[in-house]
């Protein structure tokens, strides 16, 4: 598998992960004070953070994304906030997924603005005040819940059920972004993505810290289409056998896999080569939503690419279908006790 993040991150920590432990251990204490005693700046309108305890995908996005259904059921109109990480624009965006392509915005701000209005920002705090400005009532973060740099009134972190935490070792020895304990202090709630065992040992500390647990499964919108269907299968995700394991479900034959980092912008040849290899072999080409829009206005063979991949659209689907709108009320009754508190001070 092929990924930004080291292969090692994701199994029983061995003498790589213990040889960069002093390299870990002065991550840690940073990210640990920037957590606790950054001065974080209050935004306008309800934040919710979407994040996770590691680098990598957890599935935040989707989560976003029926964050901001329910808001939208509600009445509300919410705003997605995103660093706009792969892009290359440096000022604060506002997302036209007609206009703009992934090289500038990035793949999951593309995806997101196809949902509710999206601004991608470096500076979080600018892109919060944009969003308001733009006329967002409530703003969905995607990812920045370690950055420490805006108020919280309800901070989500996702956790994937067979993935988990991975070694439990924080970078560079493994995937974890600060110490947990640090994290489930400034965490409101925890969602566990599937029904594996491996986040089972943190969430059992996060209940016992007080903490909201949710459960969901990330589903693959119903496509009976590709049952016995010979395909090559291929991501640029940061959990490609996740996807993998999608297709299968779809009673799909998966003949081949092609993986490609997180992000990943292909080039001519890789591009050719699933093209020219699925042609040669009669396979059908399915990929990833967030894939795909990084293909999207592009020319040559890459429309080729696009034109010739199915995709395999997903969801998150909570246990508990109220889930999504008890958070959205639990992030408005907290953004009202804040500015209580604020006006109070004041």
């Amino acid at each position: 598998m092929v990924s930004e993040a080291p292969p090692f991150w994701w199994t029983k920590a061995d003498w790589r992960a213990y040889a960069l432990w002093p390299f870990s251990w002065v991550y840690g204490r940073i990210a640990a004070i920037r957590m606790d005693r950054a001065r974080r700046a209050m935004p306008a309108v309800p934040l919710i953070c979407v994040g996770n305890f590691t680098v990598g995908g957890a599935g935040k996005t989707p989560t976003a994304i029926a964050l901001a259904q329910a808001a939208k059921a509600r009445g509300l109109k919410p705003g997605f906030l995103s660093r706009g990480y792969g892009g290359s624009l440096d000022v604060t965006t506002v997302v036209d997924p007609g206009h703009h392509r992934a090289r500038e915005v990035g793949d999951e701000p593309l995806l997101l603005a196809r949902e509710a209005l999206t601004v991608v920002c470096r500076r979080r705090v600018d892109g919060a005040r944009r969003l308001a400005a733009e006329g967002a009532d409530i703003i969905i973060m995607d990812d920045g819940f370690q950055s420490a740099r805006l108020t919280f009134d309800f901070a989500l972190l996702v956790i994937d059920s067979v993935r988990g935490i991975g070694n439990g070792h924080l970078v560079p020895s493994g995937p974890v972004r600060a110490p947990i304990a640090d994290q489930l202090r400034h965490a409101t709630a925890l969602l566990k993505i599937g029904h594996g065992p491996a986040a089972d040992r943190l969430i059992r500390r996060a209940a016992r810290a007080g903490k909201a647990i949710y459960v969901a499964d990330t589903v693959r919108v119903e496509d009976q289409s590709l049952f016995g269907v010979k395909v090559l299968a291929w991501a640029g995700i940061a959990d490609p056998e996740k996807f993998y394991r999608t297709v299968r479900e779809t009673g799909a034959i998966v003949e081949e896999t092609r993986s490609f980092p997180d992000h990943h912008h292909f080039s001519e040849d890789e591009i050719a080569d699933l093209v020219d290899r699925a042609a040669s072999r009669g396979y059908t080409l399915v990929t990833t939503a967030k894939d795909m829009v990084r293909l999207e206005s592009g020319h040559g063979r890459a429309g080729e690419l696009a034109a010739n991949s199915r995709v395999i659209e997903i969801e998150v689907r909570f246990d508990d279908p109220l889930a999504p709108a008890k958070i959205i009320e639990a992030t408005l009754a907290a953004a009202r006790a804040r500015k209580l508190r604020a006006n109070g001070k004041s």
